[in-house]
């Protein structure tokens, strides 16, 4: 909706919400007690996530992300899913020399087509999909050196101390999203993806 009222001094601009949509390429679950996944033909999902799976539950304990709390305190689990774009995998491994980064490696559960520069998407945004399911974006997941680690002995890499070291150098801002299920369903490789992203501003009082 236009917003007719006049701005006040100091007040950011508000830049209008928007809508996407992008493709479901590929499911993934981590099924096998890591949180490397592997592809499965769909993802089941509940309030709790994906049943089964490594970041599953509606709770979780807090680490390294969250500082304010002593480690290992119980929170909301914000992180149940974790979404990459095929582009930006491909950027990943252009700068560590490597032919591919596979979402697998990544821990990745959806992979999306069609959504440029899915890793800057702000909390918030809302991915509907033709099946059913809603889910709701938290934040931007940070890289870490448990997948760099796992993205050198997947590819091979002749110095794995290296690649787990440069991943997180590269991948900033790349690495994808965390989500949460807002409306559960089953979510099917190549699936439509209708995207509503909210307003955005910047909050400098």
């Amino acid at each position: 909706m236009l917003d007719l009222q006049p701005r006040l001094d100091g007040e950011p601009e508000i830049l209008p919400g928007r809508k996407l949509t992008a493709r479901v390429a590929g499911a993934y679950a981590a099924l096998a007690g890591s949180f490397v996944t592997q592809a499965v033909d769909a993802l089941a999902l509940g309030f709790d996530g994906i049943e089964g799976d490594y970041h599953a539950g509606p709770t979780r304990k807090s680490g390294s992300r969250e500082p304010w709390y002593k480690r290992g305190t119980l929170m909301r689990n914000e992180r149940q899913l974790s979404i990459v774009a095929t582009d930006e995998l491909a950027v990943i491994a252009g700068r560590m020399g490597l032919a591919e980064v596979k979402p697998e490696w990544l821990g990745a559960n959806l992979v999306f087509d069609g959504i440029p520069q899915l890793s800057m998407l702000p909390s918030g945004t809302l991915l509907f999909f033709k099946g059913g399911v809603t889910i709701k974006i938290d934040a931007q997941n940070h890289p870490c050196r448990d997948a760099g680690r796992a993205i050198a002995e997947g590819a091979g890499m002749a110095d794995v101390e290296a690649g787990t070291l440069l991943f997180p150098k590269v991948a900033k801002r790349l690495r994808g999203l965390v989500a949460w299920v807002e409306k559960p369903g089953t979510v099917m490789p190549g699936e439509e993806i209708s995207v509503r992203v909210p307003e955005q501003w910047i909050y400098r009082p």
